[in-house]
C-alpha cells in the first residue's frame, strides 16, 4: 500500500478527496488533513455558491480517516480508501460532515430502542467510446445473458475486486438500458451501507477505466433512454430482541404496528425528501411514470411503480428479509445525507404512530386523476424546484438535519437549477453524464 485516499461526499452527491501517503496515515489520523469548507457548495460543474452558513475562501476543516473502515482497493493497486470524518479545527465536529449526520440519526433511533439495515442498488451504465459522449459497451436485449457474454471479463474483474475489497454482492445483472448493470449487495447499518455505497461506485469506475471502459452513474446518461437509479432497502429492527418489524405483525403485508409508522412516516415526506434523493436536474428526467422509477406518492407490495415497494422475501424467510424499497433516489445523492434524511422520516412515522393509506396495485398512472385524488396517490415534484420547496417547508427534515445542512441544500440545489435553467434534455444529460 503506497497512499490513502480520504474520501467525503459533497452536497452535489460528488465524492471529493485528500489523499495521504501510507507513512502519513497515523499522523493524518491523529491531527487531520486540511481541507477548506467551501466544497461543501461546490455546484456539479465544480463552480462555487455560497450559502448563509457556508461559502467564501476563508476557514480551514480537519479530515479524519476512519481508520475501522480502511480498506485496500483491489481494482487500484497500492491504493486504499478510508471514509473522512470531517472536524473544525476546535475539534468539534463540521456541521456539513453528513457522515456525522447519519450516525447521529443512527443514534437517535437506538435511544428509541430501533436500529436500521439498509443497502444501495447501484446501478450504472457503461461506455466504449471517448469523449462526453456515450457508446453503449454491451448491446444485448435488457436483462439478456448477452449482455454478460459480452462483457464477462469485465464483470468477472468487478466482482473479483468488490469481494477483494471486502464487499459482500449479493447479485448482479444486466438492466434494461443499452450498457446498463446493476448490482446489489449485503445489507448492514446506515453508515456502513453509505461507505460501501461510495466503495462500490468506485471500485466500478476503476475496473472500468482497466478494461478501456467509462462508467457512468448519471440519473440520466442519454435524454431518451432510462436512467440509472440507485434504490435504498430499509428494514427496522428492535435493538433488544432483534426482530424485524417489517414482518411478524399483523399490519399491512405483515409490517408491525412500528414498521407500518416506519414506512408510512417515509412515505408522508417523499416530495421533500425528493431534494437530496433526487438532487440534480437531470434526476427528473429520470422520474417519470411507467418507467418503474416511483413517481407517484404511493406505496404498493412488490410494486415496481410505486415510490415505496414492500418486499416480502420468500416464504420462510421473511423475518430477516422483509424490506422497505425506496425506488424514487438516484446516484447524484449523497448517500450519508440522504439515508439521515429517511431514517429522521421514518423516526418522525414512529413517534407519531402514522398508518399507511391503502397499497396500490399495478400503474398509478393508469387511473383516471380523480382515481387517484380519490385514494390520495400524488405525483412527486416534477422538477427539482418543486422539490426544494417542499424541503424547505419540511419541519421534520429541518430539525432533524439542522439549518446549516437544510440552508446549504437549498442554495446548491437552486445554485444547480440556475446553472441549468433554459437548457434542453439532451443539454442536461450531457452536462450530468459525467459527474456522478
Amino acid at each position: 500500500m503506497v497512499a490513502v485516499a480520504l474520501t467525503w461526499v459533497d452536497v452535489s452527491g460528488i465524492t471529493r478527496t485528500k489523499t495521504v501517503p501510507v507513512e502519513r496515515l497515523e499522523h493524518a489520523a491523529t491531527w487531520g488533513v486540511g481541507m477548506s469548507p467551501v466544497f461543501d457548495v461546490f455546484l456539479l460543474d465544480d463552480s462555487i455558491t455560497s450559502g448563509r452558513h457556508i461559502g467564501g475562501p476563508t476557514g480551514d476543516l480537519r479530515l479524519h480517516p476512519d481508520l475501522d473502515r480502511l480498506v485496500t482497493l483491489a481494482a487500484l493497486p497500492g491504493w486504499a480508501h478510508a471514509p473522512a470524518l470531517r472536524y473544525a479545527q476546535d475539534g468539534s465536529v463540521h456541521p456539513l460532515d453528513t457522515r456525522a449526520l447519519l450516525r447521529r440519526e443512527t443514534e437517535r433511533l437506538a435511544a428509541a430502542g430501533w436500529t436500521v439495515k439498509a443497502a444501495f442498488e447501484i446501478e450504472w451504465a457503461v461506455s466504449k467510446g471517448d469523449g462526453d459522449g456515450f457508446t453503449p459497451a454491451c448491446r444485448g436485449p435488457a436483462y439478456g445473458m448477452t449482455r454478460v457474454t459480452e462483457l464477462a471479463g469485465y464483470l468477472r474483474d468487478l466482482l473479483t475486486a468488490l469481494k477483494a475489497t471486502g464487499v459482500k454482492v449479493v447479485q448482479l445483472h444486466p438492466e434494461y438500458a443499452p450498457g446498463q448493470y446493476e448490482v446489489s449487495v449485503a445489507a448492514e447499518g446506515p453508515v456502513g451501507a453509505a461507505d460501501t455505497a461510495v466503495l462500490v461506485r468506485e471500485t466500478i469506475r476503476a475496473v472500468s477505466m482497466g478494461h478501456g471502459l467509462a462508467a457512468t452513474f448519471s440519473p440520466k446518461v442519454e435524454a431518451d433512454s432510462v436512467g440509472n437509479g440507485a434504490h435504498v432497502h430499509l428494514s427496522l429492527w428492535r435493538e433488544d430482541t432483534s426482530e424485524n418489524a417489517m414482518a411478524g405483525g399483523d399490519g399491512p403485508c405483515g409490517m408491525t404496528a412500528a414498521g407500518e409508522a416506519f414506512a408510512a412516516g417515509i412515505l408522508a415526506r417523499l416530495p421533500a425528501l425528493l431534494a437530496v434523493g433526487a438532487p440534480a436536474v437531470a434526476s427528473y428526467l429520470r422520474l417519470v411514470p411507467s418507467h418503474w422509477a416511483g413517481a407517484f406518492a404511493c406505496w404498493g407490495l412488490e410494486n415496481r411503480e410505486a415510490a415505496l415497494r414492500f418486499v416480502t422475501g420468500a416464504e420462510g424467510e421473511r423475518e430477516v428479509a422483509a424490506n422497505l424499497e425506496v425506488k424514487c433516489v438516484d446516484a447524484a445523492a449523497n448517500p450519508y445525507l440522504l439515508l439521515a434524511a429517511l431514517l429522521a422520516a421514518g423516526r418522525d412515522g414512529i413517534g407519531a404512530e402514522l398508518r399507511l393509506p391503502e397499497p396500490v396495485g399495478g400503474d398509478p398512472a393508469g387511473l383516471t386523476e380523480a382515481e387517484r385524488a380519490d385514494r390520495g396517490i400524488r405525483p412527486l415534484p416534477a422538477s427539482l424546484k418543486e422539490a426544494v420547496a417542499a424541503f424547505e417547508a419540511d419541519d421534520v427534515l429541518r430539525d432533524a438535519l439542522g439549518e446549516a445542512v437544510t440552508d446549504t441544500v437549498s442554495a446548491v440545489r437552486r445554485g444547480e437549477i440556475d446553472l441549468l435553467d433554459g437548457a434542453t434534455p439532451e443539454e442536461v444529460a450531457a452536462v450530468t453524464r459525467w459527474r456522478h
